[in-house]
């Protein structure tokens, strides 16, 4: 015997009886059968989450790395691989605090375990300051960032209108901003140079787009536009 569950035909000794199907959920044995199923199914638990668990050997330490110490994101600044003639090899490093903006400088101890923060770096273009907050624009999505002006400190002295920035946030906060190694301003104040000065060298100060200072060769004027490292603060080049 040969069942057909769609068209409910049954086939005997070449001789076809049909029946007339039956909607799901009513007489239908079949039908019954998936109608409680259907109505009987519902998920039993939401997804289950894992939370990501980072760490890495302290024989991995390098510059720009980012540690998690005593629940707090760090910066490694510098550090240095140390192997006495007695006792245990250790690595010693300054490192930054994120949050605080202290440095500090702390050894491990070769080849131990130490967490490594999940620190997530995002390109955004700072739009503009609402009352203390400088506010970043993810311009993909036009999501915002904030950042208050006391966590930014004197790196607000770099920040214009329009600037790509990369934000640095850690656990769904934002901790930090990196600029741009070289970023043009304009010139906004600027002394005369003397006469002669342009042959002897050396700089003078001045104020830039966003106010801070910077120290020029003497043949740079007001309304020209400048490179300068944000890292040091220091002249590059005329743009």
């Amino acid at each position: 015997m040969r069942v057909m569950g769609l068209s409910n035909a049954i086939t005997w000794s070449n001789r076809s009886v049909y029946r007339k199907p039956y909607p799901l959920g009513q007489s239908s044995f079949h039908g019954q059968k998936i109608s409680k199923l259907q109505n009987s199914w519902r998920p039993t638990a939401s997804p289950v989450r894992f939370t990501r668990i980072l760490a890495l050997s302290t024989n991995e330490i390098k510059v720009g790395t980012n540690i998690e110490v005593d629940g707090a994101p760090w910066r490694v600044l510098e550090f240095l691989h140390v192997k006495p003639g007695k006792g245990a090899a250790f690595v010693r490093t300054k490192i930054r605090n994120y949050v605080t903006g202290n440095t500090v400088e702390k050894t491990f101890r070769a080849g131990a375990s130490v967490g490594e923060a999940d620190v997530v770096k995002e390109t955004k273009q700072y739009t503009y300051k609402d009352g203390g907050q400088f506010v970043f624009m993810d311009m993909s999505t036009y999501e915002e960032s904030r950042l208050n002006e006391s966590d930014l400190g004197d790196k607000k002295m770099w920040l214009k209108e329009g600037l790509e920035c990369e934000v640095l946030s850690w656990n769904g906060r934002v901790i930090d901003v990196e600029f741009p190694i070289s970023t043009t301003y304009k010139v906004v104040e600027a002394e005369i140079g003397v006469k002669g000065d342009t042959v002897q060298g050396g700089s003078k100060p001045v104020t830039i787009e966003t106010g801070a200072t910077v120290y020029v060769p003497f043949f740079v004027n007001a309304g020209d536009d400048i490179v300068v490292d944000t890292r040091t603060a220091s002249y590059m080049s005329r743009a």
